[in-house]
């Protein structure tokens, strides 16, 4: 094969927000990938199935050339076609498979062959990239300097972090709110594609003298915080975000009503109000045995007219009511007991422009 350039600086890949190209098969890319990377294929599971297959009972040279005989005519031309309009719309992207090996190396000369350019292959590929940014977790996250927002549901923790240039938002990484009523329209990605995704904001923002996260559980949704993180992060600085009632229920509204109800329309035209509908009654019934079954059948036949209502006539009055309930007498008890076993961490408390102003006082000091 012709000698053809080779890419190790892992932290500039991803700092730098590299366009990567995923080689690697369908079953491999599904278990974990990394936010900036577009999966196209040298083989189908079935076919790399069959080369590994041959490679055990006859060895490398029978294993390539089976491997060349599956991806040749048509299929390798769709293939090409593939990589080639990633190329084009990412001409400073980088490609890689899982080892680095032969599939990225027939990839990034078959690319080299029929384009005549020297498309740059990562060295190790996906598993040395994963294992850097394992460590790198682990490392930074018992480095650096971490403050934690907390505050009750619909305060607008999550619009303050987006206010932060030093600031994580894991939910927004966890895609998921934290909550019974934290699902979104797309599912959660997996636990390694988080990590890579949290492990990569930490490298990015390393130099920050502090990084500010909201104040997270052991999960959210099914996604495991890190332990090495966790710990960090449950003897950090806690800051409160305050906000009203009426604060809360308006931007609990916007985020659980209208905007969920928003993307699921947008996702499904057709269907998209039964979505959201049955994301409300679903939500709902996880906290059944919190709220009691009295409760609970009042909230659900409320919720009802309430959906009638919003779908009928794009008015959320009825939904006022029941978010209320939710944000006093469900969550805002949980959040007191949880605040007051954290009391002694606590360094201010105040909205979000007082708690800004409070982080950028250089006398803020961790």
């Amino acid at each position: 094969m012709t000698d053809l350039p080779i890419i190790d600086d892992y932290e500039a890949l991803f700092v730098d927000n590299t366009p990567l190209l995923d080689t690697r098969a369908p079953v491999e890319f599904s278990q974990g990938a990394f936010p900036n990377s577009q999966h196209a294929p040298l083989m189908t599971d079935d076919e790399r199935e069959q080369v590994g297959t041959c490679y055990q009972n006859g060895g490398k040279d029978d294993a390539l050339a089976l491997g060349y005989q599956l991806v040749s005519g048509q299929i390798k031309r769709q293939r090409l076609n593939a990589w080639m309009a990633f190329f084009n719309a990412n001409p400073n992207g980088a490609l890689y498979c899982f080892r680095g090996s032969l599939r990225s190396q027939i990839t990034q000369q078959w690319l080299f062959e029929y384009s005549g350019t020297a498309y740059p292959r990562i060295r190790g590929g996906y598993k040395a990239m994963r294992r850097y940014l394992i460590d790198e977790l682990e490392r930074l996250s018992e480095k650096l300097n971490f403050v934690v927002i907390g505050g009750q549901t619909g305060a607008g923790k999550t619009l303050l972090l987006n206010r932060l240039i030093n600031s994580i938002d894991l939910e927004g990484l966890a895609n998921h709110r934290g909550s019974a009523f934290g699902n979104d329209v797309d599912p959660q990605p997996t636990q390694i594609s988080f990590e890579n995704a949290l492990s990569i904001e930490l490298i990015k923002k390393k130099h920050q003298t502090f990084i500010v996260l909201e104040d997270e559980g052991i999960n959210i949704g099914t996604i495991h915080i890190p332990d090495v993180l966790k710990l960090k992060t449950q003897c950090a600085k806690l800051i409160v975000l305050k906000a009203s009632v009426d604060q809360r229920i308006e931007l609990s509204l916007k985020a659980y009503v209208v905007d969920m109800c928003d993307k699921y329309c947008a996702l499904d035209p057709q269907r998209g109000f039964e979505h959201f509908a049955n994301y409300w009654r679903e939500s709902l019934g996880k906290i059944r045995k919190r709220l009691g079954g009295v409760r609970h059948q009042e909230l659900s036949t409320t919720l009802e007219g309430a959906l009638d209502k919003y779908q009928d006539a794009s008015s959320v009055v009825l939904f006022l009511p029941i978010i209320e309930t939710l944000l006093l007498e469900y969550y805002d008890p949980m959040y007191a007991y949880q605040i007051n076993n954290k009391k002694d961490r606590i360094v201010f408390e105040g909205n979000a422009d007082e708690i800004i102003d409070f982080l950028e006082d250089s006398k803020f000091s961790l």
